[in-house]
């Protein structure tokens, strides 16, 4: 695996971007799964945001039998921080950083950039946006947990850890129980990290009301052009 700048569902704004959004999907899915949520947001031509929906890597993934899917990291264990695979999620916040590098490239400043994420998704951008060394302009982590936690504390930057966090969960999550999300909440508060926490009568999903609250939050991080 190289840390080659992944390939990308890319929408754009009919004007010159003022601001990026990069949402990564959940085990097994690809860029495409989250498509259909983006007119919704109304982000795109209303306030000039270039969306990225990058596609993961394909790798053999332990719980599933080691079958070959699109994943940011192998799961060996349901316990999910039991056995972590560390080297794999390295391996995608690198690739992970290479898009965001691209973005600053092409005139998007860091803290005009939201990371957004479902599920392993948004494990993933926990983990990189919290240890960029630069304040981006928000993390939306959306039914998942903090992984690698214990490396937090030494690897995490100032800017990363005082980025603004939207995290929302479903109550009935048979996936990623809620537990172990309030766990990851608890464990950022107790960095300083601001959390905007959420939940919602769903299970592993998306729901109505969260839409709308996603689309309310992002607003609050991208309505407004850089000074």
């Amino acid at each position: 695996m190289t840390n080659d700048v992944l390939d990308a569902v890319e929408i754009n704004p009919v004007q010159p971007p003022r601001a990026c959004l990069i949402w990564l999907h959940g085990l097994g899915a690809d860029g495409h799964d989250f498509e259909p949520l983006i007119p919704e947001l109304h982000l795109v031509d209303e306030l000039g945001v270039r969306v990225l929906l990058p596609h993961a890597p394909l790798r053999p993934v332990t719980i599933n039998g080691g079958m070959v899917m699109r994943a940011w990291y192998d799961i060996r264990s349901t316990q999910f921080r039991n056995d972590e695979d560390s080297s794999g999620i390295r391996q995608s916040e690198q690739q992970l950083l290479a898009l965001i590098s691209k973005e600053v490239a092409n005139g998007i400043p860091a803290q005009r950039i939201v990371l957004a994420g479902f599920s392993q998704g948004g494990a993933m951008v926990l983990h990189t946006g919290l240890r960029y060394p630069q304040p981006l302009a928000g993390i939306l982590a959306l039914s998942c947990y903090l992984p690698l936690a214990e490396s937090l504390p030494r690897e995490g930057s100032g800017p990363g850890l005082g980025v603004p966090i939207m995290m929302a969960h479903g109550e009935s999550d048979p996936l990623i129980p809620l537990p172990l999300a309030e766990r990851s909440r608890d464990r950022l508060r107790a960095l300083g990290c601001l959390v905007d926490w959420r939940t919602y009568p769903m299970p592993h999903a998306v729901y109505p009301q969260e839409i709308r609250d996603i689309r309310h939050w992002l607003e609050n991080r991208l309505g407004r052009a850089p000074v």
